[in-house]
């Protein structure tokens, strides 16, 4: 059994992209594998992680105490019967613990939730998770900077290293799942008793914490997006997601046991996503045990990862390799040739439309989902439309060709934009980006718009280098937590019209609408002179390549917010003369006098741009 456990934390490593993880921590994490019951020894995490993520500011001790005072409920939640719900068992514990806030100023700023105490029950729930925010800014002691300071946490106690990456992980990342954290929790733990025993420490880290380090970051942002869809959009659409997803990782389970299962996950994520780590962590571990039940009927894939424990299990079966399809079943040419197609959809639609949605997905495993969503959602409108006509079939019957134009269009515009990051590079590549979402967007600061394009920048470097298949499902996955994080902005403070229309009106076409959004006519810019525009301090010759970088493309920005129409040319040409101009500067002897100088031909330039 012991070689059996090995094999297969070697693949739950590189299922979560740790594969730069070395035996010594592989032998580590065997003793969690060897725990009786490793989500009842690790209560007290769990609980912390709901404190901290609802309490960000709390210090660890603060967070501590509370947890002291839920722990009684939270044992009642753990001897759950299989068929007894999470939520049912844990919402008295939530309740307790909004209430406990609300009670006791000291333990937070009681003053920022008082509208929230002033409400009921499931309206104070709703009204706390509105104050989640994930925030980048926390100090972290855990900086890879750091390794004889973490070493010597450890050294003097082993229990709070781990206790306090939870707490540190769990402020800075409030949407991220309990049983991911708990996971990576105990990756970070026996990485750092490995490293710590090694002469090298900080190139140990190194190897060792990154990966950690981008898993989190990555897997915290897909579950926001997650949390969004079902908080922005109606359950379909969030039934929908899971859907495809499941089809595509276990094509060869039935359509039954797709349907069942994705309506489980979609409860479960609403779960989690109402931030119940408790409920969250006990909701998993009955979904994972269902799941290698069923291991036989639902994917080849899934062996390995129920020899896991949990929590590991989990995160090896959600990050397992998509099994191959059996299409021995109904072609999917019944639902674009068959006469009887508009007596299925009318009869049970929703059924109806869920197995055209089950039989697409799993002999398109290489699309992306939301493009698979585009097409159902074609597909919907086309019966809509046909199936109130005469001759419906005569209408009906173009619908392959109609889904064939979808991904094409979805495809050649991926193709465009990596064709385009080919021909310009990087740095310009993300210029132009700037330029069109500045248009787009002009109500957003400089600031935000050349971070919003840089993430899209990155996602062009990353994605642009693979083959077309890989490269198309990359770009679109990429763009939906992008777009994302531009609609929670949006949600927040409300940007224009055009983006609200593109952010709210359908989650499968949100990309190819704000593909095709144009200029913000209705914006008038707050008039700008050419000396607040351009930035000459001296500062600049102490800036860093990067802060340079981010200062010439927020005057790109701001040249573009007062000139939308001018000549993509004419910007560049003011921003290579700034570039040029610090540059020169800045090695001159009197870098100040020479900013003043040159500065005031930039200035004119900059005066005939925007014809002051």
């Amino acid at each position: 059994m012991k070689t059996v456990r090995t094999i297969s934390f070697l693949v739950f490593f590189s299922y979560i992209k740790c594969q730069t993880l070395q035996r010594s921590l592989l032998d580590a994490a065997m003793q969690h594998a060897n725990s009786q019951n490793y989500l009842e020894e690790n209560l007290r995490a769990v609980t912390s992680i709901m404190v901290a993520q609802f309490l960000p500011k709390l210090t660890y001790e603060k967070v501590q105490t509370i947890v002291k005072e839920l722990l009684d409920l939270a044992e009642k939640c753990k001897s759950l019967k299989p068929h007894e719900s999470p939520s049912e068992c844990c919402h008295q514990l939530m309740t307790t613990f909004l209430e406990h806030i609300c009670n006791n100023q000291g333990l937070a700023d009681r003053h920022v939730f008082s509208d929230c105490c002033n409400t009921n029950n499931s309206a104070r729930h709703k009204c706390f998770l509105s104050y989640k925010k994930d925030v980048a800014g926390y100090s972290d002691i855990f900086q890879i900077s750091n390794p004889e300071q973490i070493c010597e946490m450890d050294k003097e106690n082993p229990v709070p290293v781990k206790e306090k990456y939870i707490y540190e992980t769990s402020r800075k990342h409030p949407f991220l799942y309990g049983p991911t954290i708990l996971t990576m929790s105990a990756c970070y733990e026996t990485a750092v008793q490995s490293c710590c025993r090694e002469e090298n420490k900080t190139e140990c880290f190194q190897i060792k914490l990154e990966p950690i380090r981008k898993y989190v970051r990555e897997i915290s942002l897909r579950h926001q997006h997650l949390c969004e869809i079902g908080i922005k959009f109606n359950d379909k659409v969030a039934k929908a997601v899971e859907f495809v997803l499941l089809t595509k990782k276990q094509p060869r389970a039935n359509f039954s046991e797709i349907a069942k299962l994705a309506m489980d996950i979609k409860n479960l994520h609403q779960i989690c996503c109402e931030g119940n780590a408790v409920a969250c962590v006990l909701g998993r571990s009955q979904l994972m045990n269902y799941t290698c039940s069923k291991q036989a009927t639902l994917s080849s894939k899934l062996t390995p990862c129920c020899e896991l424990p949990e929590p590991f299990r989990g995160e090896c079966i959600i990050n397992s390799e998509n099994d191959k399809p059996d299409l021995s079943s109904l072609p999917l040419s019944r639902f674009t040739e068959d006469q009887f197609v508009c007596k299925q959809f009318t009869d049970k639609q929703d059924d109806f439309l869920q197995e055209f949605l089950y039989e697409y997905s799993r002999r398109h495993p290489e699309l992306a989902v939301s493009v698979i969503l585009r097409v159902d959602t074609v597909y919907q409108n086309l019966l809509g439309k046909c199936c109130k006509l005469e001759n419906p079939l005569e209408c009906y019957s173009h619908g392959e060709e109609m889904f064939q134009r979808v991904v094409r269009e979805s495809h050649e515009h991926v193709k465009n934009q990596c064709d385009l990051h080919e021909k310009l590079g990087d740095s310009n590549f993300h210029d132009r980006l700037i330029i069109l979402y500045t248009k787009k967007a002009p109500q957003l600061s400089a600031q935000e718009l050349v971070i919003f394009t840089k993430n899209m920048a990155a996602a062009a470097t990353k994605c642009c280098p693979l083959n077309d298949e890989q490269q198309f499902a990359c770009m679109e996955n990429s763009a939906k937590l992008i777009l994302g994080a531009l609609c929670r902005r949006h949600e927040a403070e409300p940007i224009n019209a055009g983006v609200g229309h593109c952010c709210d009106d359908s989650y499968a076409f949100r990309k190819p609408c704000f593909d095709d959004l144009q200029v913000d006519a209705t914006y008038i810019s707050p008039h700008l002179s050419c000396d607040q525009v351009v930035n000459l301090n001296e500062d600049l010759c102490r800036a860093q390549e990067e802060e340079l970088q981010t200062e010439k493309q927020k005057l790109l920005s701001n040249l573009v917010k007062q000139e939308p129409h001018a000549a993509e040319m004419q910007f560049q040409s003011v921003i290579v003369d700034f570039a040029h101009l610090v540059e020169m500067c800045c090695q001159a002897e009197k870098s100040e006098m020479c900013l003043q100088e040159e500065g005031s031909k930039l200035i004119k330039k900059c005066q005939s741009l925007l014809g002051g």
